[in-house]
């Protein structure tokens, strides 16, 4: 198993329900949403071209690309309308207090 270490991202009273904010950790670029009282991370760039996900339209628990209409699962990450056929990388979240936190794999390049 990948050790994970937990780094933060946003504030949660930041983040109203369906919002979604770009967060870069080191070389990694995020998407980190909020969906109710959960809160969400996925890639920060769509599978299918060089957008980025913050700048998508959040419908209900769907993130919907901003260039070419390719959606894709909030909480799992799953492609689910074309032209997007892979599936965006997901990332465990916790929240302590108001820190809303993404596990990254330890080592990864900053």
């Amino acid at each position: 198993m990948t050790e994970l270490a937990y780094h933060r991202v946003a504030s949660a009273a930041d983040l109203d329900d369906g919002d979604v904010r770009e967060a870069q950790v080191g070389s990694t670029l995020l998407a980190i949403y909020r969906l109710g009282e959960d809160f969400y991370a996925t890639a920060g760039i769509c599978t299918h071209a060089y957008a980025r996900m913050a700048e998508g339209y959040v419908e209900g628990e769907i993130i919907e690309c901003p260039y070419h209409g390719g959606a894709f699962e909030i909480r799992t990450g799953k492609a689910v309308a074309a032209p997007c056929t892979h599936d965006l990388k997901t990332f465990p979240v916790r929240v302590d207090g108001d820190d809303v936190l993404v596990g990254l794999p330890v080592g990864l390049p900053a």
